[in-house]
């Protein structure tokens, strides 16, 4: 198994962002597997950079995974240019890369996921699993 991020010791978030809650998930310090974080209630731009600062602090992250919300068709909504702002926001901010990834399924497949096991027991509960499918999904295509 090769993977191509070089520098390992850094670990990768994941962000499966919305208007009121932000589902996290963290990389294994090998990038390899991801793990939910709880699901970040949001309130302001500042307070959730100041979270997301104590995350990359205390987990060595060198990458942001950001989903970017796109129609079913592939087009731009709203949700696209707020994610892209985001990006950039925490490029400067944080100084470490942010890589956007499509996700239009992660929430539907989260959804799904949870309801065929009956787990579903807060909202939190979809936007943590979608930030983990999110990860998980860009870390499996590092892995050649």
């Amino acid at each position: 198994i090769m993977v191509n991020e070089p520098d390992i010791e850094h670990r990768v978030l994941g962000i499966d962002p919305g208007t009121k809650r932000m589902g996290l998930a963290v990389s294994d310090p090998l990038g390899v597997t991801a793990q939910g974080l709880d699901t970040y209630e949001y309130t302001t731009q500042e307070a959730f950079m100041g979270f997301l600062r104590g995350l990359v602090s205390r987990y060595n992250i060198g990458v942001v995974v950001l989903g970017e919300p796109r129609s079913m068709s592939g087009g731009e909504i709203e949700g696209t240019i707020r994610s892209r702002e985001l990006a950039g926001l925490i490029e400067r901010e944080l100084g470490v890369e942010v890589v956007l990834v499509d996700e239009r399924m992660t929430s539907l497949e989260a959804e799904r996921v949870l309801k065929e096991a009956g787990r579903i027991r807060e909202a939190g509960d979809i936007d943590r699993l979608a930030a983990v499918l999110l990860l998980q999904g860009y870390l499996d295509g590092l892995i050649e």
